[in-house]
């Protein structure tokens, strides 16, 4: 077995937080070893093991572990409370220091975020729809509700697919520049009539719009490093039937 690694940013130094890679667990075959997605097709006990074992690491009781059913929106939840199911939604926020905060992903990018001095913290999954949508606004404007000022808060873009392995068509494109013509910034020419889009520096890019000073990316890509990460894109080209979560958390202090 494979020991855990726990990838941390400093500019959340002081707050319990952890981009998990997905090493440390107990699965096997394609979801080796940490994967913590229950809505993969994975041995249920095996993913609980897993999500229990990335809890302890960060000084949490597995049963306060909180994930979300991701469906690409921007809703977002307050978590006060250990939920009894998984919510619908694509970020949370919280102030509870018992709960902790799990983000799940393979390709999509997981958003850390803290206030200043980690009372209030928020996790948001951010693919390229939910990133376009408004995601990383409705987590920040929540967090504002506890009286956090936007500008004061540190974000964090953990582990995703980097652009030099998100190749897309034109009419993804296309989608884009309606939104906004100056999103051709994050759009260089691949093969043919195809692109590869910037997904992080898409996200940095509307976090800091949105007034958040600090900002960063870990600079990890999740397609291309296949012994640490989990790929949803890796897993479509290697006709393999499922694929693993990684799980990136955060707790309040």
């Amino acid at each position: 077995m494979t020991a855990m690694e726990i990838l941390t940013a400093s500019p959340l130094a002081g707050v319990t937080h952890g981009f998990f890679t997905r090493n440390g667990g107990v699965s096997t075959g394609i979801f080796r070893s940490l994967n913590c997605g229950p809505g993969s097709s994975d041995d249920p006990e095996s993913v609980m093991i897993n999500r229990s074992r990335a809890g302890a690491a960060l000084g949490i009781d597995p049963a306060n572990v909180v994930s979300l059913h991701q469906i690409h929106s921007n809703e977002t939840i307050e978590i006060s409370t250990t939920p009894a199911d998984r919510i619908r939604a694509d970020a949370m926020v919280s102030r509870n220091p018992d709960i902790l905060l799990g983000i799940l992903s393979a390709d999509c990018a997981p958003v850390l975020f803290a206030s200043p001095t980690g009372s209030v913290v928020g996790a948001a999954h951010a693919g390229w729809k939910g990133a376009l949508g408004g995601i990383l606004e409705s987590a920040l404007r929540s967090m504002t509700e506890f009286g956090v000022d936007i500008p004061s808060i540190t974000a964090v873009v953990g582990p995703c697919i980097s652009q030099a392995a998100y190749e897309v068509g034109p009419e993804f494109r296309r989608r884009f520049l309606s939104a906004d013509p100056g999103y051709r910034q994050f759009f260089v020419p691949g093969k043919g009539d195809r692109f590869r889009f910037d997904l992080p520096g898409f996200c940095l890019e509307r976090l800091q719009r949105a007034g958040v000073r600090s900002v960063s990316w870990t600079g990890n890509c999740t397609y291309d490093d296949v012994h640490r990460f989990f790929s949803y894109r890796r897993s479509v080209h290697r006709v393999e039937p499922d694929y693993g979560r990684q799980i990136s958390a955060i707790r309040a202090g």
